[in-house]
């Protein structure tokens, strides 16, 4: 609920949705930038035996960091294909790329995350 919720009010806000405002419209709902607790989530990796991961196609470093921090091995990070990001994800991808998830290609800086903007509410 509270991710709808997010995403309502990043479309409604004065200037629409964009990737310089994206982790400050989800602190105003959600009163944090993140909600999930990544350093639980190895657990369950260990759990099933897991030591090493040869692909992990995640983003996220607070992911990664988990997971490594934990003992298992990555042996490589893939990068989410361009093809495979729809272009209403666009805004949340240069957002998470600017806060320092995985961009092998590297994230705009901050006044190129102002040109990127999702499509207004009267597209829907």
């Amino acid at each position: 609920m509270t991710k709808f919720l997010v995403y309502n009010a990043r479309k409604r806000q004065e200037g629409g949705d964009s990737a310089a405002t994206y982790f400050e419209r989800t602190e105003c709902v959600a009163g944090v930038q993140d909600a999930r607790f990544q350093q639980l989530m190895p657990d369950i990796l260990h759990w099933f035996g897991i030591q090493r991961i040869d692909r992990l196609m995640s983003m996220s470093n607070m992911k990664y960091d988990a997971i490594v921090g934990s003992g298992i091995e990555v042996g490589e990070r893939v990068p989410i294909p361009d093809e495979l990001v729809p272009p209403d994800a666009s805004v949340e991808m240069e957002a998470k790329k600017a806060a320092g998830y995985y961009a092998p290609e590297g994230a705009k800086d901050a006044g190129g995350l102002k040109d990127v903007v999702g499509r207004g509410l009267e597209k829907f």
